[in-house]
């Protein structure tokens, strides 16, 4: 009996953190394209946040580009007169508090938002803009530079998938 308990713990347990993990993390495969547009073009993400990190523009717009060779059938163009168009800007990059104890900071948020612009010259009326906010917590025992080297991947990857699956789900 205490075997097949074990076993039934063991299974709850494998279910229960598989579950978690695919509540936590996701990614957007089956992107929902119409099969007639071909192409797509990526603007520079600008960074106007009031604090700018150097490497955020360049590594997120190359990522989100990466991310749409890689998960669509679609073909990346530099001018004008792709079908599909992406771009957008950084708005917000800041370290907030999102915890004390014993009256004292004990952790932080790095608060990442891009303000994303799509436009669909197919349809236009299906053109769209929303911003992408996503959270990074860090412990208030390293600075602010610390923490931006040790979330940089993080950021970039969390940031484009949000930006990739806000276009290409129905927002």
């Amino acid at each position: 009996m205490f075997f097949f308990k074990l076993k039934l713990f063991f299974a709850a347990c494998v279910v229960m953190t598989l579950f978690n993990y695919s509540s936590c993390k996701y990614s957007f495969k089956n992107a929902s394209i119409p099969p007639e547009v071909k192409t797509i073009r990526v603007l520079y993400i600008e960074n106007h946040a009031r604090y700018v990190n150097p490497q955020l523009s360049p590594a997120l717009t190359d990522r989100l580009k990466q991310k749409i060779i890689s998960q669509t059938k679609l073909t990346l163009m530099t001018t004008d007169d792709a079908q599909y168009e992406i771009g957008g800007y950084v708005s917000s990059y800041e370290a907030v508090t999102s915890g004390i104890s014993n009256q004292q900071t004990a952790s932080n948020n790095l608060n990442v938002s891009v303000h994303v612009i799509f436009k669909n010259r197919m349809d236009e009326k299906k053109s769209k803009e929303s911003d992408v906010t996503v959270s990074f917590p860090f412990s208030a025992n390293i600075t602010l530079t610390q923490a931006e080297a040790g979330l940089m991947d993080d950021i970039v990857k969390n940031v484009s998938d949000e930006i990739f699956n806000k276009i290409f789900s129905d927002w």
